[in-house]
């Protein structure tokens, strides 16, 4: 590659934005106002578009262009530093906050080759290094963007190397959403095989407080521990939301051994979401683990089966399926703008079938080869969609090391087979 380094305030503009004041409140000359949140990994997000007071000759000064490339000054991961993305000219007389760098090309530039380059694998990592500070704060201002340096082939080379990038960066688009209605009729499938299996059967339903062994009981909340502070393990909501009872969803608090009595997991136990999201509150799970393992938290409801009646499992997957858990999401209540709750009576008073035991090992054995089944799609989809991200990291580097433009290039045959 024979390509200049430049940096980049030899070939763009690079300028702050407004800082939101009182007297910035609109009044008489009020303008659309980008903020931060408008300027998202995926693109522009203009549905939420806030206004802001400009005075005499200011609207000149900041008025954006189409073109123009917005750059996030500040994040808390270094990873996402940088973010930007291309101002598109959509609404007339838009200015941007001063939480946002503009970036205007200039003529040696094209926009497109920019706010594409601005996203590979190099640019990405001197903006992370330039960012960072002692403080571990990661920004980025005026002074230290003026100081990255670009590749920059002629005007031609990069329409060229836009178009090649536009049209495989489509094909690996296309291929995600691909991935993602797939994972939707997948759960789809899923929720409708596991309801089948329990649902369908005629047999009269019991409500589940006549299938506990003991009384419901909701777990307990201490704040979680400081430096060197004993503690003990307590479950987080998450483990119940993925169903995946391990060290890293839970945390340790600074309950005692004594509070904790009566609080400890148990190989069978069935743990109910009691607060969530609507669409997450009654969400459960069986934990199969270890005896004595942890706590659970204030927010989970522990139901404990009478086996002489109900399999643990069994049950665990009635309260699981979608049917089952419609009803405990019906019985959430919440104020508006509140975290919608259950209580123990609104779980005790769901419906499930209970067919006799033979009958309920038989459906256990059906919902698990099913669940099995999904959990292999999962990895599977999982796998592509790594095998996404890596070619799309392979394809900016290539655009812009020189090598995309080579008509040899074995990377553009990998990118014809996704």
């Amino acid at each position: 590659m024979n390509w200049q380094m430049v940096a980049l305030n030899a070939v763009a503009e690079i300028q702050g934005g407004i800082q939101k004041q009182p007297k910035r409140t609109p009044r008489q000359n009020a303008y659309p106002f980008l903020r931060v949140a408008n300027v998202t990994k995926f693109g522009l997000e203009l549905d939420d578009l806030h206004a802001i007071e400009l005075f005499e000759g200011e609207i000149e000064r900041y008025r954006l262009q189409r073109g123009d490339l917005l750059v996030v000054e500040g994040n808390g991961s270094a990873s996402q530093i940088g973010r930007a993305a291309v101002w598109d000219g959509s609404i007339p007389d838009a200015v941007h906050q001063n939480h946002l760098i503009r970036v205007r090309p200039g003529a040696r530039v094209d926009p497109r080759y920019l706010g594409h380059i601005w996203n590979s694998p190099a640019i990405r990592g001197e903006l992370s290094w330039v960012a960072s500070s002692t403080s571990g704060l990661h920004t980025l201002s005026v002074a230290k963007l003026k100081r990255i340096a670009l590749p920059l082939p002629s005007l031609a080379e990069q329409r060229r190397i836009v178009d090649l990038l536009e049209d495989h960066l489509s094909r690996l688009e296309a291929a995600e959403t691909n991935l993602d209605h797939a994972a939707r009729r997948l759960e789809l499938w899923h929720q409708k095989a596991v309801d089948m299996s329990i649902w369908s059967m005629e047999t009269t339903c019991t409500p589940v407080g006549d299938l506990l062994r003991e009384p419901m009981r909701n777990g307990r909340s201490d704040r979680a521990v400081k430096g060197a502070e004993p503690g003990i393990r307590t479950l987080t909501l998450t483990a119940v939301t993925k169903n995946s009872f391990t060290e890293a969803n839970t945390k340790l608090t600074i309950t005692t051994h004594e509070r904790a009595a009566g609080l400890w997991l148990e190989p069978g136990d069935i743990y109910v979401q009691r607060s969530n999201t609507p669409e997450l509150v009654g969400s459960s799970a069986l934990y199969t683990g270890a005896k004595d393992w942890a706590i659970f938290p204030d927010l989970l409801i522990r139901l404990r089966a009478d086996e002489s009646k109900v399999d643990p499992r069994f049950l665990a997957s009635a309260l699981q399926s979608e049917r089952g858990h419609d009803q405990l999401r019906r019985k959430a209540k919440g104020l508006a703008g509140s975290m919608p709750k259950i209580d123990q009576k609104a779980i005790a008073d769901v419906l499930v079938p209970v067919p006799d035991a033979t009958t309920q090992r038989q459906i256990i054995e059906r919902v698990e080869r099913v669940s099995s089944a999904r959990e292999t799609q999962i990895e599977a989809i999982g796998r592509m969609r790594l095998r996404v991200a890596s070619l799309r990291r392979s394809l900016f580097a290539a655009a812009f090391s020189g090598r995309l433009t080579n008509s040899s290039n074995e990377l553009l045959e990998e990118l014809e087979s996704v």
